[in-house]
């Protein structure tokens, strides 16, 4: 067994756990005030008089507001000149001013009455005509303000919001690095504490402790732990597996700080590495280190993906989506949202920016058998591609 597997008892392991030492700045007011000044100059170029951004991970990086969307409309809407406006039932505005870290004015409503009006009449009064409306807004949100605009006056404003938040500042970077960093922390305890019979949910509840004794804002936001041949499925299968002796092990967790995501996957053989699990093994680290050596400003996103999958196809896996082989995209941006903009994935010619981050993950899935997912995340710099955190060296020692 390697020394990283197994050496730990759980009660050891969690008593050694303190909150992180030096944590991450929280995003400043000027940030705050650079970001919607961004958003403006995007929704010229787009040729739109307003934005309305809802509740969700785009409110809370134009305003600083946490929440998540709901029935009720909360909503900031973004003119060309002036304070945001945010639209919010009344009965909350206290508690939005707890949270709201930028100047703004308020739009608020009662509960019978119908807050799409409101945005309308804010508009008009501003005199915007056509509106970008954050895609992540429920159709409901469409619905209602198609009551009060003409339906071609809203638009997508994807290309508005995925152009504020794909770029990361370096006060960004900084609390990802953060939350990376105490992922790979309970990444490594999770495998020190491994011993035969453990139960996936004893080490889900574990991670999940460890993640809170280091200060991450709530705990595990996501965890994945599957042993043998569950390790086939991406993301997993139901019930409770016990580990034994020759199993990999996956486990695929985050936190955040302040918001921001970590998201990291180790796969690892508890006992002994038969030739089967090392050869494929030792070909997702290929991939993942083709994926990260093809990353470089104004390379399209989909070239990554394809870097990776010239590693497997020419040991012959695949091709394609084709297994055994790779069954999803090489990776996702991560931020704010464990998903967003920039996808590595056939078809997004869209190009690399300094400053973007994204999860570099090309799994191998052997049907029946098991699976393989080695992930961790750059972000772009002028000169290529840089790890929040340092890859696997080997199947027996997850741990660089």
């Amino acid at each position: 067994m390697s020394a990283q597997i197994g050496h730990l008892d759980r009660e050891s392991a969690l008593a050694g756990l303190r909150p992180w030492a030096q944590p991450a700045p929280p995003i400043s007011g000027d940030e705050y005030q650079a970001r919607i000044e961004r958003a403006r100059a995007l929704m010229r170029a787009q040729g739109v008089d307003a934005l309305l951004v809802g509740a969700g991970a785009s409110l809370r990086y134009f305003a600083g507001v946490p929440w998540g969307a709901s029935e009720r409309l909360v909503a900031m809407l973004l003119t060309a000149s002036g304070d945001p406006l945010l639209v919010c039932p009344a009965f909350e505005e206290g508690s939005l001013d707890a949270v709201l870290r930028v100047p703004a004015g308020k739009r608020l409503w009662e509960e019978h009455e119908d807050p799409h009006a409101l945005v309308a009449q804010a508009m008009a009064e501003r005199g915007a005509r056509s509106l970008a409306l954050d895609p992540a807004a429920a159709f409901a949100v469409h619905t209602g303000l198609r009551a009060h605009l003409d339906a071609s006056a809203i638009v997508d404003a994807a290309a508005i919001i995925d152009g504020c938040r794909a770029r990361k500042s370096p006060a960004e970077l900084a609390l990802m690095q953060q939350a990376c960093d105490m992922t790979l922390q309970v990444q490594r305890l999770a495998a020190g504490i491994a011993r035969e019979g453990i139960g996936t949910d004893e080490l889900v509840r574990f991670i999940d402790q460890a993640h809170r004794a280091l200060g991450a804002d709530d705990g595990s936001t996501f965890c994945i732990v599957q042993f043998g041949h569950a390790t086939a499925y991406p993301h997993g299968i139901p019930g409770v597996q016990h580990l034994r002796e020759g199993d990999l092990v996956l486990i695929d967790t985050g936190c955040t700080v302040q918001g921001y995501h970590s998201d990291i996957t180790r796969t690892w053989v508890f006992g002994r590495a038969s030739d089967a699990q090392k050869r494929i093994w030792d070909l997702e680290h290929a991939a993942q280190a083709a994926a990260f050596a093809a990353v470089r400003p104004g390379v399209a996103c989909e070239d990554v993906d394809a870097a990776a999958r010239r590693v497997l196809e020419a040991a012959g896996l695949g091709p394609d989506y084709r297994l055994p082989g790779l069954p999803h995209r090489t990776g996702h941006g991560c931020g704010l949202a464990i998903h967003e903009a920039p996808y590595l994935v056939r078809g997004n010619r869209s190009a690399l920016e300094p400053g973007m981050c994204a999860s570099n993950e090309p799994m191998i899935v052997v049907p029946g058998r098991f699976g393989v997912r080695l992930e961790d995340h750059f972000h772009v710099t002028e000169e290529g591609a840089r790890w929040f955190t340092p890859p696997s060296p080997a199947i027996d020692r997850p741990f660089a």
